[in-house]
């Protein structure tokens, strides 16, 4: 088990001052802009170049990067969590198995490997590679996106992306062979569908890579090239998002258009009608109804359609699509008002449906005409997820919490008896972990909860203890149990880990985050600081040992963390993150977000986003906590501008106050949004947050944990 860092880390000096304390000087040049009747002099506009496109970012950007190195690989505790970050990034990964005809398909990551492997087998034979990452690239930067074998399993469909860049290409291969057939489709591709004879899919594409904003759904043959792909409908406006689904009987084509996290508008279309007809009317199921639709799947002609209209908790409505009015619509599974409705999945004879609860997983077996059969059996309070197949009633069940690692169970659906499948060995100890449920109180009087895990032998009253706050609060996601073996150098060490349930997310239903979005944005924050208040108050930490992070919309969370309320924190993390909210919007794909912040374009919208803009609201002067920004070039979600002018602004901030804390910034060059990282970028990524953190919060000071 991981404990002879406690050693190490008890010995540690304060060495980050030993390195320069100063960062890199960054020239300011004014650039003055009117936006609502406020003028705005930004100084550092001209850090919003990408460095394929400006020579003097990357110059002024390998100056940060090699003072945050400098700063960070002098803290002795950045050299040992190298190492065991190393051992616990070996642990075998396994993803949950999809049965598709004869044929079993699930991916691997084994303990040398970069990135995941799709495995299948067939029969009696033993599992074998289908698609190695590994092999198409010596850096290990080249990863499987997303893959989607046809309805028997003959062929899959595929998606490959490079450094992080998410821009998938799609492929196909014939599962027998191995084999790649020539098709490629570039430009951010994904599956929407296969025909039910495996002679065609229903796919989404960039129709102009360089547009973000230039979605569109087609139909592909196989054998055709794609310049043939019948385009069914494209893009018209930045925020609102075309999506496709093909029902399994190849029947029905479901168009939607995606306006925000919240709503959608919703159409329908008989497939043999427009193959004859391309022109043929579309059937309207939804529009300009406040809520979301989604067609789940599809019982001979009756949709089984999730939506949060008039139910935020979401419920299943049964439609006859050969008449769909919505006066037609029948209730198929009711909304809960305690708990939320996540997914509804087909097996032979009976529906899956996934409820979350109190951000835990719970599941419900239904028949086809509603009525209930009983629950699946879980191993306790955690997050699951269920692989079905409508042809079968085996399932398998991904299980995990704080304190059990992923593991992989096949079920029996007819009498709820499962069997383990699959369990990683994990070189950490999770019965020495305990997770408890505590409340703290906002600011409006809403009660927040959160997840608090710790060492069995931890208790406010033997506290204050380094702690670190992890948050989302945003998109309808929800912060549901999960297992890192990553974290245990941190519990073992004496560290509280807390996931805090804020609003925003999708923990309670669509009514939890419509309270988070928009003009309500900050009673997410305000979550936040409660939470945190709590955590002091009930004696488990204090400002000194406390540090926050978060990453995307839970990278603009710390980053208004630490510039509304630099008193909380000891050290903030804030990765890959939004926080220029005046701007934000013109850049890449965040026109798609407005939806859920708003636009300073809008005069109504703007003081909302003008009140909360971390990069607007830092104060020269201010006792500012510790940063640490980190962002990936290859982003194509949040562009690096926004990690790159805070760090700017915020050191400018800091000059000339001896008792500053440090401000680090970190872009990793081969590095998008997150994903698709090889195992050595990873393994650097956890050594510089959590030496970070744990310098930050006192673990490396020679204080007793």
């Amino acid at each position: 088990m991981f404990t002879r860092h406690l050693v190490l880390l008890a010995t540690c000096a304060l060495p980050i001052t030993a390195a320069p304390a100063s960062p890199p000087e960054t020239e300011r040049r004014i650039v003055e802009e009117t936006l609502q009747g406020e003028t705005f002099a930004d100084p550092y506009r001209w850090l919003e170049e990408l460095e394929a496109d400006s020579p003097e970012v990357k110059s002024w950007t390998d100056l940060q990067n090699a003072h945050t190195r400098r700063m960070l690989e002098e803290l002795p505790c950045h050299a040992e969590l190298t190492e065991q970050f190393g051992e616990l990034m070996s642990i075998t990964s396994i993803g949950t198995p999809v049965q598709r005809g004869e044929y079993l398909f699930n991916t691997r990551r084994a303990a040398d490997q970069n990135q995941a492997v799709l495995h299948v087998r067939s029969g009696g034979s033993p599992s074998r590679p289908l698609i190695d990452p590994n092999t198409l690239d010596a850096e290990g930067l080249v990863s499987l996106d997303w893959w989607t074998p046809s309805p028997d399993g003959s062929i899959v469909a595929f998606g490959l992306s490079r450094a992080g860049d998410e821009m998938s290409t799609l492929h196909l291969l014939d599962t027998d062979t191995g084999n790649w057939r020539p098709l490629e489709i570039p430009g951010k591709c994904r599956l929407s569908g296969w025909a039910p004879n495996g002679r065609a899919f229903l796919y989404s594409r960039l129709m102009d890579p360089e547009d973000p904003y230039s979605r569109a759904i087609l139909w592909h043959e196989l054998g055709q090239h794609p310049r043939h792909d019948r385009l069914i409908t494209r893009q018209t406006e930045p925020s609102r998002i075309p999506f496709g689904t093909l029902s399994r009987n190849g029947r029905w084509i479901f168009l939607g258009l995606s306006d925000g996290w919240s709503r959608n508008d919703l159409e329908v279309m008989r497939v043999a009608d427009w193959m004859a007809d391309p022109e043929t009317p579309r059937i309207t199921l939804a529009e300009g109804k406040p809520g979301r639709f989604e067609p789940w799947f599809v019982i001979d002609d009756t949709a089984w359609l999730y939506t949060t209209y008039d139910a935020p908790n979401g419920r299943l409505m049964g439609i006859d699509l050969n008449h769909p009015a919505m006066e037609n619509w029948q209730t198929m599974v009711a909304e809960r008002p305690d708990a939320v409705l996540e997914s509804a999945r087909r097996a032979l004879g009976m529906v899956v449906l996934t409820w979350e609860k109190d951000a835990t997983t719970s599941f419900e077996r239904i028949r086809p005409d509603g009525s209930m059969i009983g629950p699946i059996t879980l191993p306790g309070l955690g997050s699951a997820g269920i692989s079905t197949n409508p042809d079968l009633r085996t399932a398998f069940v991904a299980y995990t919490s704080y304190n059990e690692p992923r593991s992989i169970y096949e079920v029996n659906l007819a009498t709820d008896q499962r069997t383990l499948w699959a369990r990683p060995d994990v070189p950490v100890d999770p019965d020495n972990i305990v997770v408890a449920r505590e409340w703290a109180t906002s600011a409006d009087g809403t009660r927040v909860p959160m997840f608090v895990i710790h060492r069995r032998d931890l208790n406010p009253a033997n506290g204050p203890h380094p702690t670190l706050i992890y948050g989302y609060g945003g998109f309808n996601i929800s912060m549901t149990p999960r297992f890192s073996a990553t974290n245990f150098p941190w519990y073992d060490a004496g560290g509280v880990y807390v996931v805090a349930n804020l609003r925003g997310g999708g923990e309670y239903g669509e009514s939890w985050h419509r309270a988070g979005m928009l003009e309500s944005k900050q009673n997410v924050f305000d979550d936040l600081y409660a939470c945190a208040e709590h955590l002091i108050r009930e004696g488990w930490t204090d400002p000194d040992h406390l540090a926050v992070s978060g990453g995307s919309n839970g990278g603009l969370l710390t980053g208004v963390a630490a510039t509304q309320r630099p008193d909380l924190w000891s050290g903030v993390v804030s990765a890959v993150p939004l926080l220029d909210m005046l701007r934000y919007h013109r850049f890449l794909m965040a026109r798609f977000w407005v939806p859920e912040y708003g636009s300073a374009e809008n005069p109504e919208q703007f003081p909302w986003l003008r009140a909360y803009s971390p990069y607007h609201n830092i104060e020269p002067g201010r006792d500012y906590p510790a940063m640490l920004i980190l962002a990936g070039e290859n982003d194509s979600r949040v562009h690096p501008l926004h990690a790159r002018k805070m760090a700017a602004r915020m050191q400018w901030a800091n000059a000339g106050n001896p008792s500053a804390e440090p401000v680090l910034l970190l872009v990793e060059r081969d590095a998008g949004h997150g994903s698709g990282k090889p195992k050595s970028m990873r393994i650097q990524n956890l050594a510089d947050r959590w030496s970070f953190i744990m310098w930050s919060t006192g673990l490396c000071t020679g204080s007793a944990p």
